[in-house]
Formats: C-alpha cells, sequence, structure tokens
C-alpha cells in the first residue's frame, strides 16, 4: 500500500469517527443545555442560532486522537501535536464550560487565556529549536532560504502559535466557516508531510482533515452544533503546530491567509475606532462585514473556501 494510500485511510476513518459521534454527542451537548449565546451587537441573522449546542469541538478532538493514536505512527513530533491540540482546546473548552454551562457570559478573562497560550506555545517553540535539525532556522517561502532568528526564536515561534490559535478562533463565525477552510489548510499539509517525508505529521493531518469533513455534516449551514472556543482552539493549536514541526511557519499567513485577514480586520477596527472614533468596517471580524453589506452567510463561506483553495495553491508554488 502507497503512502497516499495509508493517508486517503486515515482521512476516511477520521470521518466515519467523527460521523458516528455526532449523533451520540449532539444530544447529549442538548440535554445538557450548552447552547450558544448570540451577542445582541452581532448580525440579526443570527438570533435565529441562539440555543444551537455548542462545544462541539469534542467530536473533532476525540475523533483526531483516536485516529492518530491507532496509526502506527507515534514519535515525539506526533505526541507534541496531539500536546498542542488537546491543551488549545483545554483552555477553549475552560471557556466555554464557564460560559454556556455556569452562565458567566465573559468566561476566562483575557490575561488568563493569555498566558496559558503563552505557556503552551513556549514549550512548542523550545521542543522545535532543541529537536529539529535546522535549530533556529526558518525557511522562507518563494525564495527557499533559511533565516536564522537566534534568541528571537522562541518568542517569535510562541507569537506566532498564539496568533494563530486566536485567528482561527475568531474566524469561528459562520456556519462551516472555521472547520471548511481548516479542511481545507489540513489537506494541504498532509501532502506536504507526505511529500516532504514528516508521515506521522501526514497522519495527524490526515485526521484533521477526516475530522473537518466529517463535522462538516453538522456544522455546515443550517448548523445542528457550533464547534465552540473547545474546537476552534484546538484546530488552531493543531494549524500551528503542524506548520512549526516542518518548518514552514512562515507558510502559515500565506495558505491560512484568511485566519490572518480576519484577526487583522479586529486589529484595525479597534486601532481606527480608538485613534480617529471611526470604525473601517460595518463589524468585525470580516465575515460580519461581509454579511452587514448584503452577502448571505453561505455566499460568505463559499468565498472564504475558495480563496482558501487559492491560497493553497500558492503554498506549493511558494515551495517549489
Amino acid at each position: 500500500m502507497s503512502d497516499f494510500q495509508q493517508l486517503m485511510i486515515t482521512v476516511a476513518i477520521s470521518f466515519f469517527i467523527t460521523i458516528i459521534l455526532g449523533p451520540a454527542i449532539i444530544p447529549l451537548l442538548r440535554r445538557l443545555k450548552v447552547g450558544q449565546s448570540i451577542r445582541a451587537e452581532g448580525p440579526k441573522s443570527h438570533y435565529t442560532k441562539s440555543g444551537t449546542p455548542t462545544m462541539g469541538g469534542i467530536i473533532m478532538i476525540i475523533a483526531i486522537l483516536i485516529t492518530t493514536l491507532t496509526s502506527g505512527r507515534l514519535n515525539r513530533d506526533l505526541y507534541i501535536i496531539i500536546f498542542a491540540t488537546l491543551a488549545f482546546g483545554l483552555i477553549g473548552f475552560i471557556d466555554d464550560f464557564i460560559k454556556v454551562v455556569l452562565k458567566r457570559n465573559l468566561g476566562l478573562k483575557a490575561y488568563q487565556k493569555l498566558i496559558g497560550q503563552i505557556v503552551i506555545a513556549t514549550i512548542i517553540a523550545v521542543y522545535q529549536a532543541e529537536v529539529s535539525i535546522y535549530g533556529t532556522q526558518i525557511l522562507v517561502p518563494f525564495f527557499r532560504v533559511y533565516l536564522d532568528l537566534g534568541v528571537l526564536y522562541v518568542p517569535f515561534i510562541a507569537f506566532v502559535v498564539v496568533a494563530t490559535t486566536n485567528s482561527v478562533n475568531l474566524t469561528d463565525g459562520l456556519d462551516g466557516l472555521a472547520s471548511g477552510v481548516t479542511l481545507i489548510v489540513a489537506s494541504f499539509f498532509s501532502l506536504v508531510a507526505l511529500n516532504w517525508g514528516y508521515p506521522s505529521i501526514a497522519a495527524f493531518s490526515g485526521a484533521l482533515t477526516g475530522a473537518c469533513l466529517g463535522f462538516l455534516r453538522f456544522n455546515a449551514y443550517p448548523a445542528k452544533v457550533f464547534m465552540g472556543d473547545t474546537g476552534s482552539m484546538a484546530l488552531g493549536g493543531a494549524v500551528a503546530s503542524i506548520a512549526i514541526l516542518m518548518n514552514l511557519t512562515l507558510l502559515i499567513p500565506i495558505v491560512g491567509g484568511i485566519y490572518f485577514v480576519e484577526a487583522l480586520s479586529v486589529i484595525m477596527q479597534v486601532v481606527s475606532f480608538k485613534l480617529t472614533g471611526k470604525r473601517i468596517f460595518k463589524m468585525s471580524p470580516l465575515h460580519h462585514h461581509f454579511e452587514l453589506v448584503g452577502w448571505k452567510e453561505t455566499k460568505i463561506v463559499v468565498v472564504f473556501w475558495s480563496v482558501t483553495l487559492l491560497l493553497c495553491v500558492l503554498g506549493l508554488y511558494a515551495l517549489k
């Protein structure tokens, strides 16, 4: 059996586990009354989503874990990626639990989340600096040269991990948006890992791909379940650690361009409002701006998926 066939089997296993888990876990979440609260200042079209079960990211996390732990590809890299996924997912789970179970709207305080994220990100950065054959060097896309960051490597990588994780979290605002974008990004990294000789990372990326694809069965419009911070934080940690362990850190803003512009739109909105009292967008993150100018939710999602696909093609070119 070829490596590609094994990868497809991994994707399929994770997909079917997710499909099986959904009908079992979603009713449980509904019985536990872990329903999504909709922001009053958000688009009015979202009001009908109030009460939709959230924390559905648990479904993807379980599917990814079962698939990777039984893949026969376990090694140190895979353990660190699993650690990143679970650790960031745990932060998201605690935040969701406080908000939807304990009914405290604010969840974890910003500084609490940030401290936890920085600690996890630093562990990943130190691991890569110590274990990677490239040391503190990072690959520069398009130019195929390596830039040695020296003592700046660990803080830079930690920043990228935290930024990526929070960017994925911001992207999770429409039915199927974050799961669909991450499906495409994970597929990209699956193929790169396979061709670059990272079988364990390819297995994990394949499991992530299958879980996102299966989750879309329940998360595509109209969503029967939301992934919550539990899922979006876990996906962010997974994507960031996959890229970093293959020394493709600088490729994240390219293939994950949608994550990047979603986060950038929030930063621009806040800075503009504080400096001038005016807003650049009708609402941030960016997907809400398009909603308020009249785009249908499904159109925004498909356009953002399409842009991600094109960016991944650009990413392949960047690695030639």
